[in-house]
């Protein structure tokens, strides 16, 4: 639901305005702070301020849109793992545990723009797209489009049961608290949380 659709024929609609937190949000810093349409630009910073002040980093997006940021960015990859799994070419656990070993660790140094901009070397990000920008445009066109059907869905759910197999979800929670405590730690101690 959108912002701007709560506003309509409302009392001061100029004072809507979303903190979208991200999961688990007692550890994670960001806040996506926006405003709909008739939201008064210095309601949205206010609220910025006040996640600031809670030791939050907020990011003011420039305008609504459907699932926010991050979990748009999260649902467009899930999206391909799905597709992955469902065209057999890999398994849930492969699956995650490249993300968490290559994607998630590079990511949670520098993010995926500037990712790419590194890859291109001293050229940076125009020489990476000039030289490889028609080949990841021929990737884009063969990302699949998986609907999650009753089969998928099943074997989704297998995949996560076998790769996590006798463990609880509580102690699944755990781990990733811990582990995300010991990463934000290490960015700190590096100046990049």
């Amino acid at each position: 639901l959108l912002i701007s659709e709560l506003q309509k024929n409302r009392i001061a609609p100029q004072r809507y305005v979303v903190g979208h937190p991200f999961n688990p949000p007692h550890l994670m810093a960001i806040v996506e702070v926006v405003g709909g349409r008739q939201t008064d630009p210095a309601v949205v910073q206010w609220l910025a301020n006040v996640y600031r002040g809670q030791g939050k980093h907020p990011i003011q997006l420039k305008r609504e849109v459907q699932g926010h940021l991050i979990n748009r960015l999260q649902v467009a990859l899930w999206r391909e793992a799905v597709h992955l799994v469902d065209s057999g070419i890999a398994s849930v656990e492969d699956i995650d545990t490249v993300v968490v070993h290559a994607l998630g660790l590079r990511w949670a140094v520098v993010g995926p723009h500037l990712t790419i901009h590194l890859a291109g070397g001293p050229g940076g990000m125009r020489h990476h797209l000039e030289h490889l920008g028609p080949s990841i445009e021929t990737w884009w066109r063969d990302l699949g489009e998986p609907q999650l059907t009753d089969k998928i869905k099943q074997k989704l759910v297998a995949g996560i049961e076998d790769a996590h197999e006798g463990r609880t979800y509580e102690e699944l929670v755990a781990q990733r608290d811990a582990t995300l405590i010991d990463l934000l730690d290490t960015m700190q101690g590096r100046g990049t949380r």
